[in-house]
Order: C-alpha cells, then structure tokens, then sequence
C-alpha cells in the first residue's frame, strides 16, 4: 500500500512538472539578460535569522508581517526554473492541500523570485496560482531580493546566457517554515515530502486552528 501511494504520488508530481513546462516555458531576448545582476553568494554555513521583508506582490506590497498570526511557508526560486521549482512548488501544494478549510486560513506559502529582472509582479499572479491558489509570487529589486535572501541563507547564481541568449539561476532549494510570531522556526530540505511538510505545518498551528 505505502509503495502504491509513493507511486502515485510520484506520478502527481511529474504530472505537475510536465504541465508546467508546457505552459511557462519562454525563452528571453538576449538584451535582457544582458542586463542581469551580479550573482549573491552567501555563506551557507551561516544559520540564517529569518526576519521581516516587504517585497512587490501582484497588488502591491506584501510584507511577512501582515501573515503575523499564521503559518508561513516560504520559497525562493524563479519562474524559468525547468524542474527543482515546479517540484519543490508541487510538493508544496500537495501539503496546502491536505489541509483541513480551518487550518488553510492559518497558513500562507509565499514563493519569492531570485530572477527578479524576468519574474515581473505579472508574471507571478500567472505562475504561482497553477500551483496552488493561494500561493502568492513576490518580487522586488535585485538588491530587496538579495537583502531578503541573505536573511534566510538563501544562495543563487544567474549562469551565463547560452547562445540563444537563455539563462538558468542557480539556487538554494529549501522550505522555510515560519511560526505565527515571524519567527523562522524550521528549514525544510529541498525534495521533503508532502506528509513532512503537512507534519510541521501542524506542529506550528495554533491550538484552534489544528485538527
């Protein structure tokens, strides 16, 4: 039974994946990656303090403290990512999903761009509701997303354009669990699985709110 439903879900997450592929997949004139920022790298040996951000979301300003009160999940990747972001993304749907209606309105997963010369506001509201609707895309001048990255040791590196002027980013792949204070109260290994996630989501709930 345990490998059947392993199997399934498997196959949920390819499904995912390929769908994505299909729908958000465009190549990018070379004269605007061109003009990509220098890469951040950071320390990842260094235990990241989480905190407070403001970053653009697809109606103006979101800031981690307006979920004060809830769960938060956060995600950093980029809208072109071809397959650890839409993995990681559908993994965490799978999560949001298995929620009970009461413990969904505790909880909010946001996914931040480390692409933000390509992952305009726009092209968030569109990407980040197919995987799941209340997943929100944020964005923000490459030195707001460098500040923010660096608060959560967060890592990533835009490669060089390849000769049809594409470009991939090279990042860090972890969920990070914030608690309804805003404090960054766990970091979740890139590929956890949705039972895992779902179990620390939980873990954080307040009492109300937890099935």
């Amino acid at each position: 039974m345990k490998a059947r439903l392993l199997l399934i879900a498997l196959i949920v997450v390819l499904s995912s994946t390929l769908i994505f592929l299909v729908a958000f997949w465009e190549p990018l004139p070379p004269a605007t990656i061109a003009a990509a920022p220098p890469p951040a790298r950071l320390a990842t040996a260094v235990k990241p303090a989480g905190g407070d951000f403001t970053l653009q979301g697809p109606q103006g300003p979101v800031a981690l403290a307006d979920y004060r009160g809830k769960v938060v999940l956060l995600y950093f990747g980029y809208t072109y990512c071809p397959d650890v972001c839409p993995t990681s993304l559908a993994l965490i749907a799978q999560a949001l999903s298995g929620l009970a209606a009461t413990e969904q309105q505790q909880v909010q997963a946001l996914f931040i761009s480390v692409d933000p010369l390509r992952d305009s506001a726009e092209r968030l509201q569109e990407y980040a509701p197919f995987f799941h609707p209340t997943l929100i895309g944020l964005s923000g001048t490459p030195q707001e997303i460098a500040r923010v990255a660096a608060r959560y040791g967060v890592s990533y590196q835009a490669q060089a354009p390849n000769a049809q002027g594409q470009y991939s980013v090279d990042h860090s792949s972890a969920t990070y669990l914030i608690d309804t204070q805003g404090k960054l109260a766990l970091t979740l290994p890139h590929a956890s699985t949705p039972a895992q996630l779902l179990a620390a989501i939980r873990q954080h709930l307040p009492p109300v709110a937890a099935r």
